[in-house]
């Protein structure tokens, strides 16, 4: 990382951090949204390191539109919904023992601990498989469910037992109700022999066993599922009806007591430790019988984890080590651009294919001009490339010892859109150029129709990438709002869609009844898939919460144009939403035309009102708190994190909405506004006996 990040002033970090913000979403939705990822695990997770550097050193730049807040992708439609019990995260990441330790400190400052207070942390190693949740009611197997979005998953309990080590029935001793989280994996060795004999008769073999496993659970006959090698490690426990442990040493080794298969693991007690048992797992990395690409560290104590919780993306109890990415050299052949649905411009790079990990590659990111600009890219060079993880790689550098004696020239940016033909420009502090076509540019209509109908937003089946770019073309769907009334239109076309190269009746039927299920959307997926800028799925949960229903939402931000207005003031007492994604959404609801598509979807759909998560009966829940001036019991991140599990609402600003403000030592302006609007001020001891804390 470079060390200018450490030096930026206050108004350069602000243009910064909202480059990197944009920049890191974008890859998010490529990846999660449109299984079409155009940068490297290493390279992402460099991005979100310098975000998360620059809101270290300005924690008035923390907004929820940082993508750092999403987790997996929406289940596929072919399989029954699963809600999960207690949500399935992901994890943070780590790449050296400097970042180790960071996550150990971050551990003492949320718990009020003292430095260098010692941490015990279980080590384990990162399987690289389908994340898989077992529910257990006594003591036999009732569901299975993959991870999903976090929330929500698919149901695969017929795949799932049919493979052999997974028990149906638990040995004595579990509690009534037991769901265990684990990982679906192939055995490495299994996977070379079964995958040739995929090849040989489908012409379409795996590119590893990651994808492998996934592909094998997510087949609609679960007599496919049977015969391939499949296997499952568990780890960590969802829902269950008692508590039987103390510790997360004590729940590994109760599940292996219950007949669950386990990877080995290792309790550490320092940092050395720690990394002793990282380099010893990258050691045997090669000689294991399943794919491993990291150590993953949790926090022994459950009491501990129980109170450091969760941010809305990851557990804070736990940290992913990652293992180094894998690299290769080979030719650049061409520079191509895309255009996205918010109109940026981002670079491609053609390689000529070359096998890195395992797997073939031929595309790699070039992130945007100035990366171009700075390592002097150029077509016909021969180029480092790096991949880590299953993603399209990133360029590291150009081998120049490998360059022509003729280099091709310095690649030129364009400064027109290469769809539309409109200009193309660079906005003050940003990192990307955007094409200012809007909605005449026909690759943005396109990109926002796929982010509309893509797995973390209206999820329909069928409606893939290719079919939206030929509706489009054939003029069949230029609008959100037309692939609802796109059925009834079909029945009086001269060319119906079944009658198309490549569709039949049955298909066309398929495509039909995938819409039809999704006409009725909850808010935040509805306010998600309408691809406002800044807007990723926490924010949109964000959104929801507040406002409740699509109605409320737009009175509010119609109302929030009025910049000294009350709707305002609310808008950006949000917790997280800053100025700029205000500017945002209050811009996108000040549009006729965007308008007029929310009330076309509105009489096509039925859009369900936020349901707020059970908090049992928490005497917060739905109040909006405010924490001010100096916590002595609680940290201020626990204290957050804590009302936010009770269902209440926290924001960052005091108003007439402000149900509670709880004030600490040396409090200052935000106690005078609650003493001056007649807010309830609660001192830390209070708030601790109204949420009933010991």
């Amino acid at each position: 990382m470079s060390d200018a990040l450490f030096n930026l002033d206050r108004e350069d970090a602000r243009a910064r951090h909202a480059a990197l913000v944009k920049e890191i979403r974008r890859h998010d939705e490529a990846y999660y949204t449109h299984d079409a990822p155009i940068v490297s695990d290493a390279e992402y997770d460099e991005l979100r390191k310098q975000l998360e550097v620059l809101e270290t050193q300005y924690p008035e730049l923390v907004t929820e539109s940082s993508p750092t807040q999403t987790v997996g992708a929406a289940p596929s439609s072919g399989f029954k919904k699963v809600r999960h019990a207690v949500p399935m995260l992901s994890l943070a990441n780590a790449f050296s023992e400097e970042d180790v330790n960071d996550f150990l400190d971050k551990i003492r400052r949320f718990l009020g601990l003292p430095e260098g207070e010692p941490i015990e942390l279980v080590g384990e190693p990162k399987i690289d498989g389908l994340s898989c949740s077992l529910r257990y009611e006594h003591g036999k197997l009732v569901q299975a469910a993959t991870r999903g979005d976090g929330a929500e998953g698919e149901d695969i309990t017929a795949n799932v037992k049919t493979i052999l080590d997974i028990p149906h029935t638990l040995n004595p001793g579990a509690p009534d109700i037991l769901e265990v989280r684990g990982e679906i994996f192939m055995n490495r060795k299994k996977f070379m022999s079964w995958n040739a004999e995929q090849a040989a008769i489908t012409k379409k073999p795996f590119a590893n066993p990651r994808n492998a496993a996934a592909g094998s659970v997510r087949q609609l006959d679960a007599s496919k599922t049977a015969g391939r090698p499949l296997h499952f490690f568990g780890y960590a426990l969802g829902e269950v009806s008692e508590k039987f442990a103390t510790s997360q040493e004590e729940i590994r080794l109760s599940l292996a007591a219950w007949g669950i298969p386990e990877t080995p693991y290792k309790l550490c007690k320092n940092t050395a430790e720690i990394m002793a048992f990282y380099e010893s797992l990258l050691q045997r990395r090669a000689d294991l019988d399943y794919e491993i690409d990291g150590v993953v560290y949790k926090v022994n104590r459950l009491d501990w984890q129980e109170r450091l919780g969760f941010v809305s993306r990851s557990p804070r109890w736990a940290v992913a080590h990652k293992f180094p990415a894998e690299q290769a050299v080979t030719r650049l052949e061409a520079i191509s651009i895309q255009v996205g649905r918010t109109g940026a411009l981002t670079p491609v790079a053609r390689l000529e294919p070359i096998t890195v990990g395992g797997v073939v590659v031929s595309n790699a990111t070039l992130h945007n001009e100035d990366e171009i600009r700075r390592k002097d890219i150029r077509v016909g060079d021969y180029v480092v490339i790096q991949r880590a993880g299953d993603v399209i790689p990133q360029i590291v550098s150009v081998v120049l010892e490998k360059r022509s004696k003729n280099p091709g020239p310095e690649y030129k940016f364009p400064n027109t859109c290469p769809i539309c033909g409109s200009h193309a420009i660079r906005e003050e502090g940003e990192a990307i150029r955007r094409c200012t076509g809007g909605l005449v540019c026909p690759a943005q209509a396109v990109e926002r129709l796929k982010h509309f109908v893509s797995r973390l937003a209206f999820d329909i089946e069928g409606l893939g990438s290719k079919i939206i770019e030929q509706f489009w073309e054939e003029d069949l769907v230029r609008s959100p709002a037309d692939i609802f009334t796109l059925e009834e239109r079909n029945k009086t076309s001269l060319t119906p869609i079944r009658a198309k190269e490549g569709w039949g009746d049955l298909s066309e039927k398929n495509l039909f009844a995938a819409i039809n299920s999704r006409r009725t959307v909850p808010f935040n997926r509805f306010i998600y898939a309408l691809g406002i800028r800044q807007v990723g799925e926490a924010t949109a949960k964000k959104l929801a919460s507040v406002y409740g229903t699509l109605e409320n939402l737009k009175s509010a931000l119609i109302a929030a144009q009025d910049e000294t207005g009350e709707a305002r003031a609310d808008l950006l007492a949000i917790e997280d939403i800053g100025p700029s994604v205000a500017a945002d959404l209050i811009g996108f609801f000040a549009e006729d035309h965007n308008l007029q598509q929310l009330e076309r979807l509105e009489s096509l759909l039925t859009i369900q009102p936020y349901e707020a998560p059970k908090t049992g009966d928490s005497p917060v829940a739905g109040k909006t708190v405010v924490f001010t001036g100096t916590l002595t019991k609680l940290t201020r991140a626990e204290a957050k994190a804590g009302a936010e599990r009770l269902g209440a609402k926290v924001a960052g600003s005091v108003s007439k909405k402000t149900d509670y403000v709880i004030a600490g030592e040396d409090a200052g302006s935000k106690l005078k506004k609650a003493q001056e609007l007649g807010v309830t001020i609660l001192t830390e001891d209070d708030w601790l006996a109204l949420i009933g804390a010991p």
